[in-house]
Parts: structure tokens; sequence; C-alpha cells
């Protein structure tokens, strides 16, 4: 079992900057594919974000590419999620996921990840 909880979410205004953290627990954290996702009140939960388990490979939801920053510390078990320049529709609970690491793909979709953090919210106001 992977135990993630998420951290650093808040209320900011648009054009302003979050940093999300998730902190992992009960396995080796450089054996797992981490993930964010998003979702919003009535929406499914989308993709924001990955990073491979040696942090050398990222790949972003095109919503969010070139204002948010994935990154992780495998030292420190923790998962990152910069995001600048927030706009109104970044408003959603972030989740972030881990999976094994494992094959050349990136895992977009939600069933593809084995563990979950309970999600913190974001709530970026006009």
């Amino acid at each position: 079992q992977v135990q993630l909880v998420e951290s650093g979410g808040g209320l900011v205004q648009a054009g302003g900057s979050l940093r999300l953290s998730c902190a992992a627990s009960g396995r080796t954290f450089s054996d797992y594919d981490m993930g964010w996702f998003r979702q919003a009140p009535g929406k499914e939960r989308d993709f924001v974000a990955l990073i491979r388990w040696s942090g050398g490979s990222t790949y972003y939801a095109d919503s969010v590419k070139g204002r948010f920053t994935i990154s992780r510390d495998n030292a420190k078990n923790t998962v990152y999620l910069q995001m600048n320049t927030l706009i109104t529709e970044d408003t959603a609970v972030y989740y972030c996921a881990a999976r094994p690491f494992g094959g050349p793909y990136y895992y977009t979709g939600a069933g593809q990840y084995n563990y979950w953090g309970q999600g913190t919210q974001v709530t970026v106001s006009s």
C-alpha cells in the first residue's frame, strides 16, 4: 500500500501562484510514477501532469502546459505541483496519484493509477 497526503491548496486570485505537495509513505517512493489530477464540481477527474519515477521525464495536459511544473524529491518521498498564472478554470480539488513504474507510455487515465490521496481544494477567484 502507498499512502498519499496532499497539502498546499487554498484560495488565490487569478494570476497568482500556489504550490501543492504530496507526501508518500508505505512503499519505496522511487518505484512509482506520480501524477496530479483535478476534479471540478460536476465534472470528471482530469489529468494534469505526471512525472516518471526518476524525475527525468514529465508530461502535462495542454490546459496547464507552460503554467504548471511537476517535480519530485525522492529523498523526501514528495511530489510537487507548482502552479503559476492561475485562472478561474483551474478551480478544482487536486489529487495526487501513484502507479508502479514501467512501460514507455505516459499514463493519463485516472483508472491507470493505483493509489490516491484525499485531495486538496484549489479555488481561484477573479
